[in-house]
């Protein structure tokens, strides 16, 4: 369950040490209804192309939530609402995306009495050339976990708090001659993740672990605390950020 790991590193000691078993990580909103229709619709280019997105996890945490003691703090979170929350929001935009290229971030520690950031905000640019701005937040009163896709010939919508069904999906056609048809299904749901995993298993496939998400929320952390563009692929094992997401520095938003 989210997150798999605290760091990129813990992530990679997870998959190393597999043999015949295997690891896997719940991403349920990759399953929800529309979610994989979309990816298709972007990949086939029936849409248009990519151009812009916005991901938004907005929730509220009050002060009582972070009175347990492991709740807040680098060591045992890892990280804040960018890393908790966020995160799978976060992973259903690069499901439909696909690779992103470069972040830019800010992130503080605004309201809470905790270690870790209670919002970050980011610019990503993809490799498709689509730029998204993505806002993770534990602050926001009116609760919502909202996407938008907006392409050449459409926008896509999806507004929910905690997962989805059919019906929190929106299209809007730059023509009549683009259409939304996705199949119906059950809400997004672990249940519905479950399912693909045992196909996987009968058929040899090992489950995916989401490290090009981890390695987004890496980014964004490392972005946000040096000031930094950060591209996909430059945190490696010599990197400070690669063991810890503060990158070594604990009371870095103070």
């Amino acid at each position: 369950e989210k997150p798999v790991a605290l760091s990129l590193a813990e992530l990679d000691r997870i998959r190393a040490a597999e043999g015949p078993a295997a690891a896997g990580a719940v991403f349920q909103h990759r399953y929800g209804p529309g979610a994989r229709y979309l990816r298709d619709r972007i990949t086939a280019g029936t849409l248009g192309r990519p151009l812009v997105a916005q991901c938004v996890t907005a929730w509220y945490r009050d002060d009582a939530y972070y009175g347990v003691p492991w709740r807040g703090t680098w060591r045992s979170e890892g990280g804040g609402p960018t890393l908790g929350h966020g995160i799978h929001q976060m992973d259903l935009m690069l499901h439909a995306l696909g690779a992103w290229a470069e972040v830019r971030a800010m992130a503080g520690r605004l309201d809470r009495d905790v270690q870790t950031e209670d919002v970050s905000a980011a610019l990503v640019r993809f490799e498709n050339g689509a730029i998204a701005t993505v806002v993770n937040s534990v602050l926001s009163p009116r609760e919502e976990s909202y996407l938008r896709f907006d392409l050449t010939d459409a926008t896509v919508e999806l507004r929910h708090l905690y997962g989805y069904s059919p019906a929190d999906w929106t299209f809007t056609a730059r023509s009549p001659g683009v259409t939304w048809e996705p199949p119906d299904g059950p809400p997004s749901s672990h249940a519905a993740q479950l399912a693909d995993l045992l196909d996987g298993y009968e058929a040899g496939i090992r489950p995916d672990l989401g490290r090009p998400t981890m390695e987004l929320v890496t980014a964004l952390y490392k972005a946000a605390i040096t000031g930094l563009p950060v591209r996909r692929g430059e945190i490696d094992a010599a990197d400070p950020f690669y063991g810890s997401l503060n990158g070594g520095r604990p009371e870095v938003f103070r």
